[in-house]
């Protein structure tokens, strides 16, 4: 059964750095597929922060971020990382990783839309908290 596990949130002050990680398993070949990171606040919907096309260069940012988080995949351990750096108040939400479902064909990473629609699997989030 695919099963996402994230980890690395935490409470930083504004300015500060965190890198999130999550742990893909049993997720047969992720070479070419779209791996992501969402977030969420209460009340509100679901925010795409950035996708990667594993075994490429391509990423996808939200612009809100671009500039200061980085999304990255490691093929050994099988985790997307999400660097973010110059937090900010606004960064304060709960953080999810997703991947597609095995079928779809991502391979474009879904035209860089950042839309969850496109995510079948997610992992159960961990929380980050940005203080001023």
């Amino acid at each position: 059964q695919v099963q996402l596990v994230e980890s690395g949130g935490g409470q930083v002050q504004a300015g500060g750095s965190l890198r999130l990680s999550c742990l893909l398993s049993e997720y047969p070949n992720t070479y070419n597929r779209c791996l992501g990171w969402f977030r969420q606040t209460p009340g509100n919907e679901r925010e795409g922060v950035a996708t990667i096309l594993v075994g490429s260069h391509i990423t996808y940012y939200a612009d809100s971020v671009k500039g200061r988080f980085t999304i990255s995949f490691d093929n050994a351990r099988n985790t997307i990382y999400l660097q973010m750096n110059s937090l900010e108040p606004e960064d304060t939400a709960k953080y999810y990783c997703a991947a597609p479902a095995l079928w779809s064909s991502s391979s474009d990473c879904f035209g860089g839309r950042l839309a969850g629609d496109d995510f079948l699997y997610w992992g159960q989030g961990t929380q980050v908290t940005v203080s001023s």
